[in-house]
């Protein structure tokens, strides 16, 4: 069984394009579900499969909250949130694996 690690992210569709905000205690295996259009909805249909932000946290109740407050802001505050860690909006896919994998 894989350790829950509590993530909220941030998918793109192009530098500046359409965001998608998400929430999950399996951030490698959700991203690859939005990578690869397993999920119905939103995503696949605006293709949302660059992860340009993400934030872990201790538990499932702050990440839903955080992402609950995401998806309320305006869309600068999203852009300027992404850019101030991620300026050139490279894919971090390959971070967050790293970042979660277990010793």
């Amino acid at each position: 069984m894989r350790t829950r690690l509590p993530c909220v992210y941030m998918l793109a569709s192009a530098p500046r394009g359409t965001l998608y905000a998400g929430v999950t205690s399996d951030p490698i295996q959700r991203i690859w579900q939005h990578r690869n259009d397993l999920t119905e909805g939103f995503s696949r249909r605006c293709g949302t499969h660059s992860l340009v932000w993400y934030e872990l946290h201790p538990d499932m109740r702050s990440a839903i909250t955080r992402e609950k407050r995401i998806k309320s802001w305006k869309r600068a505050w999203k852009l300027e949130l992404i850019e101030s860690s991620n300026p050139q909006w490279r894919d971090l896919y390959s971070v967050i694996i790293g970042a979660c994998a277990t010793p």
